[in-house]
């Protein structure tokens, strides 16, 4: 046996370990009984410390060491020199963890969120308080494992968007901002689409099969895949043949199901589309937290809310849900799933002021990792930022700081940028994407996506975690991040809808 297949040989246990603890979480959002929270959260503990314990024994380094001598002369490109190279890093940030604090950890997030599915109904954020204050002591510990960081959020946005500084992010955000709130406000200004005929009603089963069908057709693989209800929509990957996702389904509201299921359908792609010679090693995972999202953006919105796509998957809508959209035209409908509304709720934002929702919550984690926001200030806080943002009052907690899932579920730090960090990309990629294979646009009006699909596994997807987000951005798009893909998106987009004025975009580009 080589070195790296010794390697291989080791961690493929490990990787066991953790997709079995991804197989526990997916039950617990999705069937498991409210009685079952207790010992689910002690199995995840048991779980998670094992793979640790396994994970970061000395074992693993001398194999690396190994494995390190015999691809040296390798090139940066190799499958087996991205291995050594990907598992090294992991592993010298796993060792600093001890496995009791995973655990702890764990044990706590698992019990943390079943008492947010209560809490959250019955609109209750006391309850979560001691729950909160508990993830936030954990949260600093964990951090405290990594010194050497200009920042302390900065060690938790590494675990999910590795490379990226709290300044760099501010710096990112504060220009976005600065260039979206003019738009924003100008479209304000002008009068909103009709969008109720969205609210009709349509039962369950219906909007959940017409998802199906679109995803289906978008290239979601259901011999390795599904589709289940949960409270907080995700994807989660349990092997490489078997990767599912989970939506939920409003009867009131024919988009809030579909486009749920697009987004996830994103991540799921790009899940289905990683080299299946990576699976039970460290590779077999997307890059980042922020070329993760642009995935489910880049289908739910640059494709899924097109004027192409529906062009194709209108009339089939029409067809499901004749007494919803009989009346309705092409045209409304897509102006409608594009409307520009301010929302209280992050996953029901859209385009323009999504981004405001993610900046402030990156901020508030900033905020309470430093303490200068205790817990029992958050309701406070959340409220009079979104009013300041958004322009809405907040009425009850329940919409406001306990609905998103992140905190509730786990650390507090590193948990949103990478929503922002992925609609940045998602045009970015997109536009290299048709630079290549300039048919794509003219393929989604038939309800075709193989030019598109096929173009991001070659270049993001069959890579999995090779690469970094810094890496692998250059090579797939021609550039490093940039906003301006993005913004030009949004203007091309929304200033036909809205009928905005060039002098409008100059003052977006000058405040």
């Amino acid at each position: 046996m080589t070195a790296i297949d010794a390697l291989r040989a080791h961690l493929l246990p490990i990787e066991d370990l953790y997709r079995a603890t991804a197989v526990l979480y997916w039950d617990q959002a999705t069937y498991l009984p409210p009685g079952g929270g207790t010992a689910r959260g002690r199995q995840i503990a048991t779980l998670s410390r094992l793979a640790h314990e396994q994970f970061t024994a000395a074992e693993t380094g001398r194999l690396l060491d190994a494995a390190a001598k015999e691809t040296e002369a390798l090139p940066f490109e190799s499958d087996e020199a991205a291995l050594v190279r990907v598992t090294r890093r992991s592993w010298e940030r796993a060792v600093r963890k001890p496995a009791s604090l995973v655990a702890e950890f764990q044990s706590h997030v698992s019990e943390c969120y079943q008492a947010w599915t209560v809490a959250r109904p019955a609109n209750d954020f006391a309850r979560m308080v001691p729950y909160l204050e508990k993830t936030l002591e954990l949260s600093r510990r964990i951090a405290a494992c990594y010194p050497g960081y200009d920042h302390i959020a900065e060690p938790l946005i590494d675990f999910s968007d590795y490379g990226m500084k709290v300044t760099t992010l501010r710096s990112l955000f504060g220009e976005l901002r600065e260039r979206l709130v003019p738009m924003t406000r100008a479209i304000a200004a002008r009068p909103a689409p009709d969008a109720a005929f969205l609210r009709r009603g349509a039962p369950a089963d219906q909007q959940l099969a017409f998802g199906l069908e679109v995803i289906r057709a978008m290239g979601y693989d259901f011999n390795r895949g599904r589709q289940d209800l949960t409270h907080h929509p995700f994807q989660t990957t349990l092997s490489a043949g078997d990767v599912r996702i989970t939506t939920r389904v409003r009867e009131d509201d024919l988009g809030d199901a579909l486009f749920s299921t697009l987004h996830e359908c994103g991540h799921a792609l790009y899940e289905q589309g990683i080299d299946r010679r990576h699976e039970g090693t460290p590779l077999a995972h997307g890059t980042s937290a922020g070329v993760h999202e642009s995935q489910s953006r880049l289908w739910e919105n640059i494709v899924g809310r097109s004027r192409g796509f529906w062009e194709h998957f209108f009339p089939r809508m029409r067809e499901r849900f004749p007494s919803q959209l009989g009346d309705v035209t092409v045209d409304a409908f897509y102006r409608a799933v594009n409307r520009v509304e301010p929302s209280l709720i992050r996953v029901d934002a859209d385009e323009v002021t999504y981004n405001l929702h993610v900046m402030m919550r990156f901020e508030l984690e900033i905020e309470l990792l430093e303490g200068t926001i205790a817990i029992k200030d958050l309701p406070r806080v959340w409220n009079e930022r979104i009013e300041n943002d958004i322009g809405l009052p907040v009425p009850d907690d329940r919409d406001g700081v306990l609905q998103d899932v992140h905190w509730y579920n786990g650390l507090i730090g590193g948990q949103f940028q990478g929503y922002t960090l992925g609609n940045v990309l998602s045009a970015q990629i997109y536009d290299a994407a048709v630079r290549a294979h300039p048919e794509i646009p003219a393929g989604i009006r038939k309800g075709e996506f193989s030019k598109l699909h096929g173009w991001l596994v070659e270049n993001i997807y069959r890579h999995g975690s090779k690469f970094t987000a810094e890496e692998l951005i250059p090579r797939a798009a021609g550039s490093d991040l940039s906003i301006e893909p993005y913004l030009n998106y949004l203007w091309n987009k929304y200033q036909p809808l809205y009928g905005l004025r060039d002098e409008e975009r100059e003052l977006a580009a000058r405040s």
